[in-house]
């Protein structure tokens, strides 16, 4: 099959976001299958996965994809869309705008797991048994891996968590507090992909707890100056063993509370 355009390997800069470059130039293939939107979705994904498009490249502009693919610009726009929804590509409006190769933020894999708890696809059950077991990796490596910045960076959500206990904040921002404590344990794991996947575990469980409904507790604060205790100093077992005790007991309650709530609202059905 004839190449259309020439593939020019191009060192890759870095890019501020909306400022103007030169369009990256890559051979696509004309399309010849109805679902013409899908291969050039996956055509541009190959173009990712062998890194000759990389972050922060442009596209061709939308006139010259388009002739280049042989296909209408609708259903250009379609594929690029999607690409988008996908968190691969930043379609950006105006005389510098274009597409463009997203940074890596994991928003996709957050967005994706939040509205598979929203169809009913995973049930709360499977949200906090997954919240268990992932959570043992990371306290487990983080353990390993943390440096002096991540124990002052632990230490200090602790110290505005009780801050925001004694000042009486509200349930909802409180519990955002306690939740962060764990995006900073993931990131003392040094490991990209645990840090996407606790971001979304995160993101759920906010969503799961505002549907229960407010809701207190007196355990969590102890049980982090415990887990602290152990974490600093290297007790990785025990580490993993308190802070699995409180999400099991916390994992139960909320539990509990959804239970509560689904009978509420059967009898008011």
């Amino acid at each position: 099959m004839a190449m259309v355009g020439p593939m020019e390997h191009q060192p890759t800069s870095t890019v501020k976001h909306g400022e103007s470059r030169r369009p990256r130039l890559v051979a696509f293939r004309r399309i010849k299958t109805t679902r013409a939107f899908e291969e050039i979705a996956d055509q541009i994904r190959n173009e990712l996965s062998t890194r000759r498009l990389r972050a922060g490249d442009r596209l061709p502009p939308e006139r010259a994809l388009a002739a280049q693919f042989g296909v209408s610009r609708n259903t250009l726009r379609e594929a690029l869309r999607s690409l988008e929804n996908a968190g691969l590509l930043r379609l950006q409006k105006g005389a510098a705008g274009g597409a463009f190769v997203r940074e890596s933020t994991g928003e996709a894999i957050v967005t994706g797991l939040r509205d598979m708890f929203h169809l009913g696809a995973i049930q709360p059950e499977h949200l906090t048994e997954a919240r268990v077991m992932i959570e043992s990796i990371v306290v487990r490596t983080a353990c390993e891996r943390a440096n002096g910045e991540d124990l002052a960076a632990l230490d200090a959500n602790i110290e505005a968590a009780e801050q925001a206990a004694r000042d009486k904040v509200s349930f909802y921002e409180q519990a955002a507090i306690h939740l962060d404590f764990h995006r900073v344990l993931a990131r003392a794991t040094k490991n990209p992909v645990m840090v996407i996947v606790m971001e979304a575990l995160i993101d759920v469980m906010l969503h799961f707890i505002r549907d229960i409904g407010q809701q207190r507790n007196s355990w969590v604060l102890p049980s982090r100056r415990r887990f602290m205790k152990h974490f600093a100093a290297g007790e990785i077992d025990a580490a993993v063993t308190e802070m699995g005790q409180l999400l099991e007991r916390l994992n139960r309650y909320y539990l509990s509370l959804w239970k509560e709530r689904d009978r509420a609202e059967a009898a008011n059905g």
